[in-house]
């Protein structure tokens, strides 16, 4: 595009302006439509031109107390109710059936380094995002999305065919005593990768960040995907499943976010840049 071109563009703080009537007139598949809604809708952090260090370094000292707190409080709660329907399932349990694909994936158990690695993949996006409201809406679908795979546990409880699960070394054993089988069904391990790396694309690719780093959260989240079959924690079933929940987690996030900028617009934002502790100054 030439100068000439961009300067006429509609530009709110930065961002191209979206326009609904746009994506009314959008004569492209539903398809293509769904993927844009999902990847290209702006989270409402601000593109940085320095890199993703300096992006990084700003998110942790913004909302340092509201996320020092939240975050433990957020795990804790989801552990406790995950657990517990683990332990005490309503209805009969279904034993997920295997597919072609699961019995050509070997169990292997350096992929347990993988699968634990969500804990923090996830984090990821948190030490990004430095607006209160961000942040609040970020935490909101992600109870949503958590809800959702709880509600469907208790309803339909599934499990992983036990001649699927293979023994396994004592350094993971632990895992596999708190984090049985159970709760197969969608794979919220799953969930929690495709929605995180959503949420990293939109916001690498709005910041202008090296391209890196973008096929590096690809990377990061298929490996996920796969840890969970090839530690038999899941069959391929779960992982789609969870794949469709965290896909619909973002296009619900990114819908919020989109809404937000129609109805107000960035300059007008009510939330104000988060104000950075004393405390975290020193980090």
């Amino acid at each position: 595009m030439g100068k000439t071109g961009a300067s006429n563009e509609k530009r709110v703080n930065g961002w191209p302006a979206f326009e609904f009537s746009e994506l009314l007139n959008d004569r492209t598949s539903v398809f293509r439509r769904t993927r844009r809604s999902i990847f290209s809708s702006c989270p409402m952090t601000s593109p940085s031109k320095s890199g993703l260090v300096r992006e990084f370094g700003r998110g942790l000292k913004a909302l340092f107390w509201m996320k020092s707190i939240g975050v433990p409080v957020f795990m804790y709660l989801f552990f406790l109710g995950y657990l517990y329907i683990l332990k005490h399932a309503v209805f009969p349990v279904t034993v997920m059936p295997l597919t072609r694909i699961d019995r050509m994936i070997p169990y292997q158990t350096g992929a347990w380094l993988l699968y634990v690695s969500l804990w923090i993949y996830v984090q990821v996006p948190l030490c990004l995002i430095d607006r209160r409201r961000e942040l609040v809406l970020y935490g909101w679908v992600a109870a949503v999305v958590s809800l959702i795979g709880f509600g469907v546990f208790i309803l339909w409880p599934t499990a992983v065919p036990a001649n699927a699960v293979e023994p396994i070394d004592s350094l993971f054993a632990g895992i596999r005593q708190i984090d049985t089988t159970g709760n197969s069904c969608p794979s919220l391990h799953v969930a929690f990768s495709v929605f995180t790396a959503a949420w990293l694309e939109r916001f690498l690719r709005k910041a202008r960040i090296s391209d890196f780093f973008r096929w590096l959260n690809v990377a990061w989240c298929l490996g996920i995907v796969y840890s969970t079959l090839a530690t038999k924690q899941h069959v391929m079933l779960d992982a789609c499943a969870g794949a469709a929940l965290g896909l619909a987690g973002a296009a619900l996030q990114a819908h919020f976010e989109r809404r937000y900028v129609r109805q107000t617009g960035l300059a007008s934002i009510a939330d104000q840049p988060a104000q950075i502790s004393p405390a975290a100054r020193k980090l």
